[in-house]
């Protein structure tokens, strides 16, 4: 965990500022936090949903995310992000997407929250400039206001009201959401969840006021048979049971990267 990183945080009992002391975050207050061996800390103060990323699903999505399937997507995040100097990606599962906005802007640092446990774990060791919390995007996040130039938000939960409150002023929110035709060879030929048709839109009025911008990405996968387990494996439909048995195949990939400015 990096120091700038840990100074952005505070206590999610009172809102004061956090202060590390040896293995520990304290506030003020008193209230204390242990910062794990792994270097996150767990600020959730509850167990973790029933929904939450298990081991298993982190594990799957780190090894598709480094195989390079998802590498243009994460290109047009780090670009969105680009100039920003405190970047937090919210669900950010294993930190792939701020990792690579990092690499970008050597002058920034980042924070990665989740409110898996397990994919804090593996966030926390995403880069040297960044810091991981377990913490919940429907609940209020871990940051006073207006902290950070930009939010990630990958394929994650969106709470559009946290978003504008840890947002200085004209900071951008890069939201990707899945277009209709996003991996449907493997939702058809697997019986995965469906897809809205107007995903993007949706987003867009849940953003009402802000400025927005869209960049549609649309490419073919070629995946091995690893490779459809993993993708089905590292997401929702790992709670609604996994195929038996998995074939290579082509897939598309087709997402809306949205840029929504306070």
């Amino acid at each position: 965990m990096t120091s700038r990183a840990l100074d952005w945080l505070v206590c999610p009992v009172c809102e004061a500022r956090l202060a590390r002391d040896g293995s520990v975050l304290r506030c003020a207050a008193g209230h204390s936090f242990d910062v794990a061996r792994q270097g996150y800390v767990n600020l959730l103060r509850r167990a973790a949903p029933e929904n939450a990323d298990t081991p298993a699903m982190v594990a799957a999505r780190d090894r598709f995310l480094r195989a390079g399937h998802y590498a243009p997507i994460a290109a047009a995040v780090a670009d969105v992000a680009r100039g920003a100097r405190q970047i937090v990606e919210v669900g950010a599962g294993t930190g792939y997407y701020l990792a690579t906005a990092l690499d970008e802007v050597p002058e920034a640092e980042g924070l990665a929250t989740d409110v898996s446990p397990a994919a804090a774990r593996r966030a926390a060791r995403c880069h040297p400039r960044a810091a991981a919390v377990v913490a919940d995007t429907w609940l209020r996040l871990p940051l006073p206001d207006g902290a950070v130039d930009a939010v990630l938000c990958v394929f994650a939960p969106r709470n559009a009201a946290e978003f504008a409150r840890v947002l200085r002023p004209g900071g951008r929110a890069v939201v990707v959401v899945p277009g209709p035709a996003h991996l449907r060879e493997l939702r058809e030929g697997y019986g995965l969840l469906g897809v809205g048709e107007d995903k993007a839109e949706r987003v867009r009025q849940a953003f009402d006021g802000w400025g927005s911008r869209e960049e549609r990405l649309t490419y073919e996968l070629a995946l091995g048979a690893e490779d459809v387990a993993d993708v089905i494996s590292m997401g929702p439909n790992a709670f609604h049971g996994l195929p038996a048995a998995t074939a290579p195949c082509r897939a598309t990939v087709d997402v809306a990267v949205l840029t929504l400015t306070r």
